[in-house]
């Protein structure tokens, strides 16, 4: 992703590059980022970062439900008004992002809530669910947004700058997510078992771990080559092979200006289309799949310490799956990596509505291993090809968090409903026809990519070399 600067003397033109698609994912530059702090720095900050996400996310309607006794349809209200808050915050935070550049200033504010998390559903959220449960749902879910669907927009753009800024590729510091996923997920049963309101200390820990390494991150300064790399964005954005796409017109335009022509780029409004009903749903389906495995794990004890487990073996398999899903999009293309991640969430969604025996459930949950590389790194290779990445934040936050954001409190609370109203398992099948009906037209929409290379992506100098 690009910053915004003010280059203190002029560029000289520079022929357009015309870099592999595979330049990014050279064995040797890989092995290369290995050996330097930074690289570890920001895998660091995704780790620290995702581990509160999956404490959340793990155990939140669990303990919404065991601890807070609230019902599934107020579960489900917590979730809407999150995704409710985040889809209201995108656009100020991609504007905001995308003026900030490589600085920390948002980032940090994300770090400030995530510490609070503790104090808060130990001092305020109880005593308010007590009172009212709507109320305890709209106040948890504004709060929860600022560190996890809107806050996770923050960090998943300031990270992929950074990273580009210093020569790795996105998907292989990103895995380090996927590691905080499964240790969040093991240590967290552990936690869960001795009293469940300690996740919430375990989450605001994480935070302050990751404001360290927030602090002690190296960015690029005006001068650095690193930064200069992520700077020719700006210059090189209409000189690529951008034919169709909002490049050459957007580089000239100010932010409002650019998300107009973004809003009538086919290509743009497909793949919000396709956040919208995708993404979102992957979210939607995993909120309260606990509970229906509690319901259904019979064969074991424990079934949320059993689940937990089961969550760390499919996170570790989404970290291996990651190593090589950089390699895998860029040879067949953003636009099939989000067609695939559709598909397999819908062989999961409609297969645990048919098949629930404890083996099958943990088949399912096991797919997720591929869903997410490939939402992941498509989401973030579609953006920088298709998009001028000079608004890269913007066209991140509004097309894929906002339009997921959006998806995700039409559905929550609508499906925490339906789980009440018609069960489970005729809720899943409603679900499983949404997401096919918005990638039939979805693919029609978007255009593909194959062939394009994000600006700078493949002749990026790291910082400080």
């Amino acid at each position: 992703m690009s910053v915004q600067h003010q280059p203190s003397q002029p560029q000289a033109p520079q022929a357009p590059q015309a870099p592999t698609p595979h330049a990014p994912t050279r064995g040797a530059r890989a092995r290369d980022a290995l050996r330097r702090p930074a690289f570890w720095n920001i895998g660091g900050l995704f780790f620290f970062y995702f581990a509160i996400w999956q404490l959340v996310m793990t155990f939140l309607s669990l303990w919404l439900e065991q601890e807070a006794g609230m019902t599934s349809g107020n579960i489900g209200l917590v979730f809407s008004v999150i995704a409710l808050v985040a889809f209201c915050l995108q656009p100020p935070y991609g504007y905001i992002q995308d003026r900030l550049g490589l600085r920390k200033h948002l980032f940090a504010f994300v770090v400030v809530c995530g510490a609070l998390m503790g104090p808060f559903f130990a001092f305020v959220f109880l005593p308010i669910v007590g009172v009212n449960q709507v109320l305890g749902a709209v106040v948890a879910g504004a709060f929860l947004a600022l560190v996890l669907n809107a806050g996770v927009s923050v960090v998943e753009a300031f990270n992929e700058r950074t990273s580009r800024a210093n020569g790795f590729e996105y998907g292989h510091v990103r895995l380090f997510g996927s590691l905080a996923g499964a240790t969040a997920s093991l240590v967290g049963g552990f936690v869960w078992a001795s009293d469940p309101d300690n996740i919430w200390w375990a989450a605001t820990f994480s935070a302050i771990v990751l404001g360290a390494l927030l602090l002690v991150v190296r960015t690029p300064k005006p001068g650095d080559p690193g930064y200069a790399a992520v700077s020719a964005d700006h210059d090189t954005a209409t000189t690529g092979s951008t034919t169709g796409s909002t490049a050459g017109t957007a580089s000239e335009a100010s932010g409002s200006q650019a998300l107009r022509t973004l809003l009538k780029d086919r290509s743009f409004v497909g793949f919000m289309v396709l956040m919208f009903g995708t993404a979102a749903l992957y979210d939607v389906f995993d909120q309260q799949f606990p509970n229906y495995f509690a319901d259904h794990a019979t064969a074991v004890a424990d079934p949320e310490v059993f689940f937990s487990r089961v969550v760390f073996v499919q996170i570790l398999l989404e970290a291996a799956v990651m190593v090589v899903m950089p390699f895998v999009i860029n040879r067949i293309g953003a636009r099939w990596g989000l067609i695939a991640f559709a598909a397999v969430l819908v062989v999961r969604v409609l297969g645990t509505a048919f098949i629930t025996s404890t083996e099958m459930l943990v088949v399912w949950r096991l797919l997720a291993a591929l869903e997410m590389p490939l939402m992941l790194v498509s989401v973030m290779k579609y953006v920088t090809r298709m998009f001028d990445v000079k608004f890269s934040a913007t066209a991140y936050m509004i097309g894929f968090s906002m339009s997921k954001a959006a998806g995700v409190f039409v559905f929550s609370w609508l499906f925490g409903l339906s789980y009440d109203a018609i069960g489970y398992a005729h809720s899943y099948l409603i679900m499983g026809g949404v997401v096919i009906a918005v990638t039939l037209v979805a693919s029609f929409l978007m255009r593909d990519d194959r062939g394009r290379v994000a600006p700078g992506a493949g002749d990026l100098t790291p910082a400080g070399r």
